[in-house]
């Protein structure tokens, strides 16, 4: 597991897949650099929850296994996880044999809790029969309809526009939220589900906001703790929660979630994913 500068690691860089179990290829982030320019509440939850959709393993006998695994790491760990190693990381389970389900579920939970530094929930789903996240829609107002004029494609908060006179409790959805990768420079989709109790969001100066990121080099964990940052600083709601669903790469996608309070987010896949 490395923690060291991304210039220095073989991220971004053409590698040959592990042919057998190998940890090693994990690589951490450390999260507080990028929290430091960022205002962040003494007390929130949240998390990074991950979908694998292209998990394999052999059995004792050599026979393959797939299965869906879901990884949740906690928005307090130290470090999170960058998503290049982990679809290297979980490629090197392809060749390699394990006793049961419950091992490979044992060895994934030490090696990502080592590597983020704090605890990570793992569940493996089998493909028959099937309880793992199903296709579903994000719950909420959809606000891409607004014709709005756009001019800006670097995050600037000051889009954001509140009504101080008026207070409402309300979800709003856009699927227009893209950002780009630090380490390959490709682009990151993904659908915003924004939860908040407080003064009433402009919808289109929202919408406007998010289209701000779309020339952003930033990971999905800090995008979103960008856009919570930012609507806290601005807006002031009493309560505030904020997700992004990203689209799959690699067979993994990643959905960041922080929340001004505990709660439980669904577990579905949308359209995209």
């Amino acid at each position: 597991m490395t923690t060291s500068s991304l210039k220095n690691s073989l991220l971004g860089q053409d590698v040959s897949y592990p042919t057998h179990y190998d940890p090693s290829v994990l690589f951490a982030i450390d999260r507080a650099p990028n929290r430091q320019g960022l205002t962040l509440p003494e007390h929130w939850h949240g998390a990074d929850i991950w979908y694998a959709y292209e998990m394999s393993w052999l059995n004792a006998k050599g026979k393959p296994i797939a299965a869906v695994g879901r990884f949740s790491i906690p928005w307090n760990s130290p470090q999170l996880i960058e998503s290049k190693s982990f679809k290297l990381y979980l490629n090197s389970f392809n060749e390699s044999r394990f006793e049961s389900t419950k091992a490979v579920k044992k060895c994934l939970e030490q090696d990502l809790s080592a590597v983020a530094g704090a605890p990570v929930q793992v569940s493996i789903y089998e493909l028959d029969p099937y309880t793992g996240p199903i296709m579903g829609t994000l719950q909420g107002e959809l606000i891409d309809h607004h014709d709005v004029e756009i001019d800006c494609y670097q995050p600037n908060p000051d889009l954001l526009q509140c009504h101080d006179t008026e207070v409402v409790n309300e979800t709003l959805v856009s699927h227009l939220l893209k950002s780009n990768c630090p380490v390959t420079g490709q682009p990151d989709w993904a659908s915003l589900q924004v939860a908040y109790t407080g003064p009433r969001l402009d919808q289109g100066s929202l919408l406007r906001y998010i289209v701000s990121f779309r020339q952003h080099t930033e990971f999905h964990e800090h995008c979103v703790e960008r856009i919570y940052h930012d609507l806290m600083e601005r807006c002031h709601p009493e309560q505030l929660f904020v997700m992004a669903r990203y689209t799959r790469r690699g067979g993994l996608d990643i959905n960041p979630w922080r929340s001004s309070h505990p709660l439980d987010v669904a577990d579905i896949r949308t359209v995209r994913q």
